[in-house]
């Protein structure tokens, strides 16, 4: 190895050289919510939000009345009041009066970019909260509200491995049965249950695992869609079943045991407080900041949907 010539200043001589940090913070942390992104929006008005639900009567081949006769009077059913308690999700920023004004590489402001992270991670919860294995909470003055997610309301069409039990109205969180492979007639059978009852699902949502295993069904197909506002073609897997196409979108937050067969507009988030930031109270040379979010699952129908769960992860 050459050495350099005598008395040459080198830079592990120096003490004055200026560091080299590139004004630019990277960060791979995936912030997809594609069930939020994808169910409907609606506002709630108090903690205990409320909708009805309907359904008519079977079809009768066997209606036929005589010639002349007395009008019979049909039985009338009343609609079905339904609920969810809206939960509470905040994070908080705490940043010194020091490390605000300094001069910082990627950001002009610690405040701005911490919240700016924190309301990321926010929505990454809150995807996690609607898709979890729980049921609702009432609460009280030292315990915290809750929603009932998801797989405590999917009763109606649903496969369940070994032991596996549904929940109830969101009030009961499902029983997890013996794990089994995610196969095509699983899928199937759930699909012809959701179209018997009048739903019309357009998603499949799965954990990546089981995204690999669908992509072997026999009835997979992969479309190709352009976005209408933009010169680029996506590639988006499509399910080509017996009563329509659905979109199969992978989900990194959902339970990975579980595939959730949602119809849109038959589900909703519902806001009794939309995303709001709060300064809270100053004590000592720093800031603190609270983002808050109040909302619960409005699951409008949930016979409209379907899951097969207890499914293997690996």
């Amino acid at each position: 190895m050459a050495h350099p010539v005598s008395n040459t200043f080198t830079a592990f001589d120096a003490v004055g050289n200026r560091e080299d940090l590139a004004d630019a913070i990277y960060d791979i942390s995936p912030i997809d919510t594609p069930i939020m992104s994808s169910i409907a929006r609606n506002s709630a008005a108090a903690v205990l939000h409320e909708w009805q639900t309907d359904a008519l009567a079977a079809a009768s081949s066997s209606n036929a009345v005589g010639e002349g006769f007395d009008a019979t009077t049909d039985a009338v059913t009343a609609t079905t009041r339904l609920s969810n308690t809206c939960q509470i999700a905040d994070k908080v920023v705490r940043i010194s009066g020091t490390q605000e004004v300094v001069n910082k590489a990627g950001r002009s402001s610690e405040m701005a970019y911490q919240l700016a992270k924190k309301g990321r991670e926010l929505k990454r919860d809150m995807e996690a909260i609607i898709t979890r294995n729980g049921a609702e909470a009432a609460g009280d003055v030292s315990t915290a509200r809750q929603l009932g997610a998801i797989p405590s309301w999917i009763t109606t069409n649903t496969s369940n491995g070994t032991s596996g039990s549904d929940g109830s109205l969101g009030n009961t969180a499902r029983t997890d049965g013996t794990q089994r492979a995610f196969t095509e007639n699983l899928l199937k059978g759930v699909l012809r249950d959701v179209w018997d009852n009048g739903g019309d699902p357009e998603c499949i949502f799965v954990g990546a695992f089981n995204k690999q295993k669908f992509s072997e069904f026999t009835g997979n197909a992969t479309r190709f869609k352009s976005a209408e506002d933009s010169k680029l073609s996506a590639a988006i897997d499509l399910y080509d079943s017996d009563f329509g196409e659905l979109e199969v979108i992978p989900n990194r937050f959902m339970r990975a045991r579980d595939a959730l067969l949602v119809q849109k507009d038959m589900m909703a988030l519902s806001y009794l407080r939309p995303f709001v930031t709060h300064d809270l109270a100053k004590t000592g040379d720093s800031e603190r900041k609270q983002l808050l979010v109040e909302f619960t699952l409005e699951m409008r129908n949930e016979a409209a949907h379907g899951a097969v769960w207890d499914l293997t992860t690996s």
